[in-house]
């Protein structure tokens, strides 16, 4: 499917079939296309948990408010990111580079996230919802439907989880077959409104 086209079919699904299987191919292709968003520094800190047990989906689903897209659809992912990803072992990220950019690049991870716990959980929302999108959009490329969620309650999806300490949870994104159509694009801003040029 044509990138423009995914980008105008992708929708928020609220009803998936939950019959339907995703193979172990199409999830490997997907979070290989996911891995490939981009992250500063290439810290790759978003990490991926895919809920396969219905068990603890449903525990999730209620700690999302009874929503049916957590145990319904085919793919459930809790997006979360590793707040000091930063500082673990950095060399991994740049093992490919040259000296010369790794003596240039693993100084300045260090300067930009050493004691700046507000630039670490902004990094991590950011990595994350990018990320997001990807998965999006490789699904749609797939014929699959998607749904990003943030309506839940994060601290107890984080206990359900076994979430470490210094992860945090970003949202959820669910992915499966629609058994519905959603409602019609409620309504977009126009471009003029959103599009500044140069300054407000």
């Amino acid at each position: 499917m044509d990138i423009f086209d995914c980008i105008d079919s992708r929708r928020a699904i609220k009803n998936f079939d939950p019959n339907h299987k995703i193979t172990e191919a199409e999830k490997h292709q997907l979070f290989t296309a996911a891995m490939k968003s981009p992250t500063a520094f290439n810290i790759q800190n978003w990490r991926f948990v895919t809920v396969e047990d219905p068990t603890l989906r449903l525990k999730i689903r209620e700690a999302a408010w009874d929503q049916a897209q957590v145990t319904d659809a085919s793919l459930l992912i809790v997006l979360c990111a590793d707040l000091k990803a930063w500082e673990k072992e950095p060399l991994r990220y740049w093992s490919n580079a040259s000296q010369e950019a790794q003596d240039f690049i693993l100084p300045a991870i260090d300067n930009y996230y050493r004691g700046k716990e507000s630039v670490q959980r902004d990094e991590a929302m950011r990595s994350c919802g990018i990320a997001a999108q990807t998965l999006m959009l490789a699904a749609q490329g797939l014929g699959y439907d998607s749904c990003p969620m943030d309506g839940f309650d994060f601290d107890a999806v984080g206990t359900l989880i076994n979430l470490p300490e210094d992860h945090v949870v970003t949202m959820f994104v669910a992915i499966g077959k629609q058994t519905q159509p959603p409602w019609p694009r409620p309504n977009q801003l126009p471009l003029n409104e959103v599009v500044i040029e140069n300054h407000f």
